[in-house]
This record gives structure tokens, C-alpha cells and sequence, in this order.
């Protein structure tokens, strides 16, 4: 197939999967992950990219075949640092070694322009990264700094939106108790280095948790009355927002009103078990195109409406060796084929006839397992201290911090409403 053959159809299915203009905005970028054995090879998704019109890509690690497949493309990176690595990277030659290896090796070719030292590292069940984050922040920083890649490359780290102690009304929102000394030190760091404080939020969960007392529109950005914040009295016509404006609120509470907050991933499943209750292609479609939609036409947040949005759509690719329900491994825009995951009324077919054969590279964390067409993944490993493994059963501590943020969320809706109703 030729290139510009690929480009002309793939132009034509963001037209129509967002209903939006063909080119992201600057502010949007997209989680490529690679937990499948049938995915294409980065060469493949290239073309793929750049037809979506994305600037921006956020690896979980630091692939260096997909590194060098987008060398001279433009396309920022953020490339991850895993869990596993943390208590090495407290040594400033570790440190040094593996920002040289993993980063300046491919730049200026490929622009890199961000490190994520670790992945939702707080709210793993194994705690005994926690005490590696901060010291690896500053020793990867240190290394950046060193090797005089400052100026290109910030350093960072992602939260699950389970570092909340409250997240309903927005204004009432704090971090956990526990958590507070940890994140204050990060948050210093942050304001130290000029780095952004990254959160990984899903209102997929709230509603799957609590589907016949929240509003689908207002998960899915779709026409609706909205909430008004009693306590700011700031509108929310969306949960997304409402869920940032709580994490702005929890970093202000500690002292940092200026703090940028970047979303590292948010997304919809297009598939789920039978009690994942919204995970459909149609719901996928609406909630990742009206996010993009939003996005083009809104600078900021209620709270923060003059702070540019940064958020990054999870994901590029389905993920067949993702553990967890079924809709882990369907949170992709795009089937490993390269075609697209929800009915947008073209036939693409021909775009990725041969991209899931055999001619594909077996991603490095799939190695030795077995395509699978069904609901249940093949052979996968465990869910290792990346992190990254699984977005919604990946840790108890997680799911049950986030089911808690939904409940608080959803009561916090049903009262307000209740009193309105009253009034």
C-alpha cells in the first residue's frame, strides 16, 4: 500500500471518528503502549501517527525501535523510566548511564522532550518503591542537567487520581493523608525543575462503578445541565474537568497555586465484561472525540481557565496481553491490523490488510505468548512494578481508592441535586 494512499484514508478517519478538524491540537498527545504480541511494527505506526495529526507521544518505557522509527518526524516523546528501575536510579552513575542510553543516544533525531520516573509509583500495592521516587526524580534530574539536556528534557512522574483523599465538590479537593509528605516533596521538586505534576484520570470508572447514578452524558461530554461547585460556585458541564479541578485544588491546599497539571492518560474502553457497564465502541467514540472537541474550543479548566490543557488519550493500539477484564485490552483507537476499533462508516480494510501477519515484530513483554481474538488474553506476565500492566486491576489499592473517588462523586452529585430539587 502507498504511503499517500495510507495518509488520504487515515485523514479521512479522524474526520470522522472526532468530527473534528484532521490535525490534533498541540495539547493532545496519545499513549502508545505495547503489551500485545500482534502489534505492528513502529515503523507501521509512523504513518499512523502522523495521519491522526499527533504531536505528541507517550511511551512506557524507552523502545529503541520505536525511538528510531520516529527519528526526523518532530513528534515530541515522553519516554518512561519502570518502577523497577527506581532503587538503581538513586545511584547518580546508574542514573547518568541510563538517561545517556535511553535519551541522548537519540536526540536530536528523535525529540525527546520528557522522562517519567516511574508509573502511578504511590498507589502500587508494593510499597516499597515509594522510597526510591523522590531520590530517583532528583538523580535522573541531576543526569539530565549533566549531560546539558535541561533546556530539552523534563522530568516528571504520573499519579493514579487514587492520591485523592476528596475529589467531590472539586474545591473540596485533597490528597491523602498519608501521601501528603511524599507528594509535597514531589510537588518542591516540581516547582524546583520546572516540571509539570502529572494524573491519570478516568471517569469511565466512576461511571462503571456507578452507572444508574451518574450521568453518561456528563462522563461523556455530551449536552447536559452539569454540577455547580457549592463551594466555588464554578460550573462543570464535565467529569473530566471536575476530576483535574480537584487535583488543582489538592496541589494548591499544599502551597502551590501554580502548579501545571498535565494529564498523562485518560480514555474510554470500546469493550468490556458484562459488568463494565458503558464499555462500547459507540460510548468510546463519543467520550475520546468530544474530549478533542473540548479541548480545540476551551483553553483550560473552570478553576483554571487560562492554563493550557495537556492531555494525552490512552491508547494508539488495542492490547491483547494485558491482564485485568476484558477492557484493558480495548482501550485502543486502532486494532493491531491498523484499522480502526469503532464503526466510522468508510471501509479502510486495505489500509493494514498485512498488519497484524506474521511480518510484525513480537513486542518485548509479549514474548512467548499466543495471539487471541477473545474476551480472555493469552499467556501474559504478571503484572509486573511498571506499573503500567493494567490501568484499572493492576493494584487492590487502586481499584479500591478509586471506587471510594467515584462513591464520594457520585454522593456528592446526588446530594447537590437533591438539594436544587428542594429549593
Amino acid at each position: 500500500m502507498k504511503l499517500d494512499t495510507f495518509l488520504s484514508h487515515s485523514a479521512a478517519l479522524l474526520l470522522l471518528l472526532f468530527s473534528v478538524s484532521a490535525t490534533l491540537v498541540d495539547s493532545m498527545g496519545i499513549n502508545y503502549g505495547q503489551i500485545g504480541n500482534n502489534l505492528p511494527k513502529p515503523e507501521d505506526a509512523v504513518p499512523l501517527i502522523k495521519a491522526l495529526g499527533a504531536t505528541k507521544v507517550k511511551l512506557y518505557d524507552a523502545s529503541a525501535p520505536v525511538l528510531r522509527a520516529f527519528a526526523h518526524t518532530g513528534v515530541e516523546f515522553v519516554v518512561g523510566l519502570g518502577n523497577e528501575y527506581l532503587a538503581k536510579m538513586r545511584d547518580p552513575d546508574n542514573a547518568r548511564t541510563w538517561v545517556k542510553s535511553n535519551v541522548q543516544t537519540y536526540l536530536p533525531a528523535t525529540n525527546i522532550t520528557c522522562i517519567t520516573v516511574g508509573n502511578e509509583v504511590l498507589t502500587m500495592t508494593d510499597e516499597s518503591y515509594i522510597p526510591h521516587l523522590v531520590p530517583a526524580l532528583y538523580s535522573i534530574h541531576a543526569a539530565v542537567v549533566s549531560l546539558n539536556l535541561q533546556n530539552q528534557v523534563t522530568v516528571t512522574t504520573p499519579h493514579s487520581l487514587a492520591v485523592l483523599q476528596s475529589s467531590y465538590p472539586p474545591s473540596s479537593g485533597v490528597f491523602r493523608r498519608d501521601l501528603t509528605g511524599c507528594i509535597t516533596q514531589i510537588l518542591n521538586f516540581h516547582a524546583n525543575t520546572s516540571s509539570p505534576f502529572l494524573i491519570n484520570a478516568y471517569p469511565y470508572f466512576a461511571y462503571k462503578d456507578s452507572p444508574k447514578q451518574v450521568s453518561l452524558d456528563f462522563v461523556l461530554f455530551q449536552p447536559n445541565q452539569g454540577v455547580v461547585d457549592p463551594g466555588s460556585n464554578l460550573h462543570y458541564d464535565n467529569m473530566l474537568f471536575a476530576q483535574i479541578d480537584a487535583v488543582h485544588y489538592a496541589v494548591a491546599a499544599l502551597g502551590f497555586k501554580n502548579m501545571p497539571v498535565h494529564i498523562s492518560e485518560t480514555g474510554w474502553p470500546s469493550k468490556g465484561d458484562a459488568d463494565e457497564a458503558g464499555a462500547t465502541p459507540e460510548n468510546a467514540k463519543k467520550y475520546n472525540g468530544n474530549l478533542i472537541k473540548t479541548v480545540c474550543n476551551r483553553k483550560g479548566t473552570p478553576m483554571k481557565p487560562d492554563m493550557g490543557l495537556n492531555i494525552y488519550v490512552f491508547a494508539l493500539f488495542n492490547e491483547n496481553m494485558k491482564p485485568g477484564p476484558t477492557s484493558e485490552r480495548n482501550y485502543g483507537l486502532f486494532k493491531p491490523d491498523r484499522t480502526p476499533v469503532y464503526n466510522i462508516g468508510i471501509d479502510l480494510s486495505s489500509i493494514g490488510s498485512g498488519g497484524g501477519g506474521g511480518g510484525n515484530k513480537t513486542s518485548p513483554a509479549a514474548a512467548g505468548g499466543g495471539s487471541s481474538s477473545s474476551g480472555s488474553p493469552p499467556s501474559a506476565p504478571d503484572n509486573g512494578p511498571s506499573g503500567y500492566l493494567a490501568i484499572s486491576s493492576g493494584t487492590t489499592k487502586v481499584r479500591s481508592s478509586l471506587s471510594s473517588l467515584s462513591f464520594t462523586l457520585v454522593g456528592g452529585i446526588l446530594l447537590l441535586a437533591a438539594r436544587l430539587l428542594s429549593a
